[in-house]
């Protein structure tokens, strides 16, 4: 198939808000593609293609010079080929020749195709077609039940597969894929509840679980052999030797475990978030990972021993949790008591941690983000404060001003002169074209000086963020940096010395 119709497909499933017709767009682009072509095409569509990144940055893309094609001929099979050339090529001069090849590659390609090929290079594609929408266009393309191909989908962890099963090998095929020890099944994840009451309003009695400050990880063993993965299913058993450890310590010879990883202090408290991800970019015998220990916690086990637990329901799946390792079970208590999840809330902050998971008590484990089994309460903090900077956006976002440096007041003159801002972040989270247009267009009316990336601006303009907290940061003069921040709004009724100060922000450190 010609690259072009699916770069035509995934403009037009942008174009729409409507899930029902990106699913019709999508399944017609599925019923054409030949079955070698299904696999990449649904990777290009998402984002992800099957070779994962391939190490080619902005700045070899513009370096490429010359005109696009008039008329498409690339195919997909074409691109996947060029990617998997990529990984492959490596060593002395290996950069001229990737350098060369994604040349040819672009001066075969048409302006719109260059355009994707770039987003799905840097991993900028954003076509609305998530997880979910392909699941049910791959439905309607195949006529197989949705829920069939969602759950091969589980436990493969392979969208693109699961399609090319679902074209091109039938039913029979899909209900074949089934759990297997040492490969990672996608997880399932939380929608969200205002508080622990409104939570558990939605799903009776539930288990209400502290949701820890750490690093989502499943881990697989089969034997001595233990696999650790993260949310998004790469392996870092290599990084984390700790965990393996206390895993292969556990009375089981098979299991998988869904559950968290964090270093705590001295006191048992969670140390900073980012020096548990420290770790996951770490070798296991450096400096940091002698002196930064991570501890595993579990609040699911999804196989013990050759018995499935996936359609086991939760409380039956906490049992055998207690069973085989009741030392590393996420504290939590099974109640339909408002005052009790509160209070299991309560002491989850005072422990440190974000907060808590109010899950359904027989609910299945089930990959996504679908209805309400599970639902995480943690608070969102708003704060207002001014805008420092912006830099030039890139991928969709070329010629608009996207990212946000963000300051807050330094009322005191703690981090320098008194009245004036201290730098405590980025963001180009929350931003919709509208204001991305808005803040191009008067970011360059208060401009100051600026660089080749970045425009400088008067300490005018307030905008209000939602983190999910702070953390200490060596980056920063105020010693704090924001942490998941995305904008909710611009303060046009707000001036610069109504925003949030540094000392505000520092004693979420203390909280």
């Amino acid at each position: 198939m010609l690259l072009d119709d699916v770069v035509t497909t995934a403009t037009a499933v942008t174009a729409t808000r409507s899930r029902l017709a990106k699913v019709d767009a999508l399944a017609a682009l599925l019923r054409r593609l030949e079955p070698g072509d299904v696999a990449p095409a649904v990777g290009f569509l998402i984002g992800r293609p099957r070779q994962g990144r391939v190490g080619v940055g902005w700045r070899s893309i513009g370096a490429i010079t010359g005109d696009p094609a008039a008329e498409p001929t690339l195919t997909v099979a074409r691109l996947d080929a060029f990617l998997d050339r990529l990984l492959t090529t490596t060593g002395a001069g290996s950069d001229a020749v990737r350098s060369a090849d994604l040349a040819g590659l672009m001066s075969k390609a048409t302006a719109g195709e260059q355009d994707f090929i770039t987003r799905v290079l840097l991993g900028e594609v954003r076509t609305g077609a998530l997880d979910g929408v392909l699941t049910d266009a791959i439905a309607a393309a195949s006529g197989h039940p949705v829920a069939t191909i969602r759950r091969a989908v589980m436990l493969s962890g392979d969208l693109g597969g699961t399609a090319r099963l679902a074209l091109t090998e039938g039913e029979a095929a899909l209900a074949a894929v089934g759990l297997v020890v040492g490969r990672p099944v996608l997880p399932m994840l939380a929608a969200t509840a205002a508080t622990p009451t409104a939570a558990l309003t939605t799903t009776g009695k539930a288990s209400v679980e502290y949701k820890l400050d750490g690093a989502r990880i499943q881990v697989h063993r089969s034997g001595e052999t233990v696999r650790v993965f993260t949310r998004s299913l790469a392996e870092v058993t290599e990084r984390l030797p700790d965990v393996v450890a206390a895993v292969r310590a556990l009375p089981v010879r098979d299991v998988i475990l869904d559950g968290e990883t964090l270093a705590l202090d001295e006191a048992g408290a969670p140390r900073p978030f980012q020096q548990t991800m420290s770790r996951f970019g770490t070798l296991a015998d450096s400096a940091m990972a002698q002196e930064t220990v991570l501890t595993p916690w579990f609040f699911d086990v999804l196989h013990v021993d050759g018995r499935d637990l996936l359609d086991e329901p939760l409380s039956v799946r906490i049992a055998e949790l207690d069973r085989i390792a009741p030392d590393l079970r996420v504290p939590g208590v099974i109640t339909d008591d408002a005052a009790t999840a509160e209070r299991v809330s309560t002491e989850a902050f005072a422990a440190g941690q974000e907060g808590v998971v109010v899950k359904v008590v027989d609910s299945l484990y089930a990959a996504g983000r679908r209805g309400s089994s599970w639902i995480k309460v943690k608070p969102v903090h708003t704060y207002d404060l001014v805008v420092l900077a912006c830099e030039w956006g890139s991928g969709r976002r070329q010629g608009w001003l996207s990212n946000l440096h963000l300051g807050a007041l330094d009322a005191d003159g703690a981090f320098g002169e008194p009245g004036g801002y201290v730098m405590v972040g980025k963001t180009f989270k929350g931003l919709t074209d509208k204001l991305l247009t808005w803040q191009t267009e008067r970011f360059q009316e208060i401009e100051v000086r600026r660089t080749a990336q970045t425009v400088f601006v008067e300490p005018r303009v307030v905008v209000e963020i939602a983190i999910d907290g702070v953390q200490t940061s060596s980056r920063y003069p105020g010693g704090v940096a924001l942490r998941f921040a995305r904008v909710k709004r611009y303060r046009e009724d707000k001036r610069p010395e109504d925003a949030d100060t540094i000392g505000t922000l520092r004693g979420l450190l203390r909280n």
